[in-house]
């Protein structure tokens, strides 16, 4: 599976952006996914996760009440919605799958083996 992801961009703190992870094929629909992200000199950290079919999520303290994960299966897609943007969320964001859970969400970075490239999020001050 191929994901692929798009919306990254520039945007002034307390701003807000939607990143978006298209998937290449039907049976990524069946699989738990998440985004995670990277800033320089950092690990990379699972930010958000979601079941296959949407009911559950998982998002890092950090984020929590300012950024929404969400799928829909008609569109193949997961998406990350964005808000109350700040400076420490500038990182290269990544959209990742989980194709060996049925259940629930996962929240072991190991346990992802689809990713997309990045996209870039740039917070200014």
């Amino acid at each position: 599976v191929q994901l692929v992801e798009s919306g990254g961009g520039l945007v002034q703190a307390g701003g807000s952006l939607n990143l978006s992870c298209a998937a290449s094929e039907r049976r990524f629909g069946v699989y738990p996914g998440g985004w995670l992200r990277q800033s320089p000199g950092k690990e990379r950290e699972l930010i958000a996760a979601i079941s296959w079919n949407g009911r559950e999520t998982y998002y890092r303290d950090s984020v929590k009440g300012r950024f929404t994960i969400s799928r829909d299966g008609a569109d193949n897609m997961v998406r990350l919605q964005m808000s109350s943007l700040k400076p420490e969320d500038t990182a290269v964001y990544y959209c990742a799958a989980d194709s060996r859970r049925r259940i629930g969400v996962s929240r072991d970075i190991g346990l992802y083996d689809y990713w997309g490239q990045g996209t870039l999020v740039t917070v200014s001050s």
